[in-house]
């Protein structure tokens, strides 16, 4: 097995264990109110809600959401959203795996993207098959604004997409200095 396989599993693997992990805790460590919910059913039918246990005052909860939509409470309402997002994140596994065979072993910043995003939508696909909703956890907050909760997935497929782009940006550059070495030396060959 080549080592760009084998960061890409590793990777994955490592992200799908961090993203069962803290949702499993957050699941059975969170609080609610009313406490005694049923979970995640009870918070789904807004018959409770999590409680938020403060991280940084005024910055940072932990508040147990669950999500039927995509990372940042996107599709959140769409009738089926549920089957459409299950199929949208095995595409994008296979995707990953497409793009990890196609990839150069130099191309570190994408082996290591594509592992994430991989793990990310694995972690999120496993919630949504096995309980219909995505677990959410982590709230950051200004004053009275929010963001969206969201879950350790979701920060890998940002941090995976953001490396992504850098790859991208890399390699243009890379052809942009190939074109312009090639030209140099058309130009000499036709001076010679």
């Amino acid at each position: 097995m080549s080592r760009r396989y084998k960061i890409f599993l590793i990777l994955a693997f490592v992200t799908l264990i961090a993203d069962q992990a803290t949702k499993l805790w957050a699941r059975h460590e969170l609080p609610t109110y009313p406490a005694g919910c049923e979970i995640p059913a009870d918070i789904v039918a807004h018959k409770c809600a999590g409680k938020a246990v403060q991280v940084i005052d005024g910055y940072w909860d932990w508040r147990l959401s669950f999500n039927p939509g995509s990372a940042f409470g996107l599709f959140n309402s769409a009738a089926g959203a549920r089957w459409f997002l299950s199929i949208i994140g095995f595409l994008a596994v296979g995707g990953m795996v497409w793009m990890l065979k196609k990839a150069r072993e130099d191309q570190k910043a994408l082996i290591w993207a594509l592992g994430l995003v991989a793990g990310g939508a694995v972690g999120n696909l496993v919630d949504r098959v096995y309980f219909g909703v995505v677990t959410d956890f982590v709230l950051w907050r200004y004053q009275t604004k929010e963001w969206p909760v969201f879950n350790i997935a979701d920060v890998a497929l940002v941090v995976g997409v953001g490396l992504m782009f850098i790859d991208i940006f890399r390699e243009a550059k890379l052809e942009k200095q190939a074109k312009a070495a090639a030209a140099a030396a058309d130009k000499g060959a036709a001076k010679a």
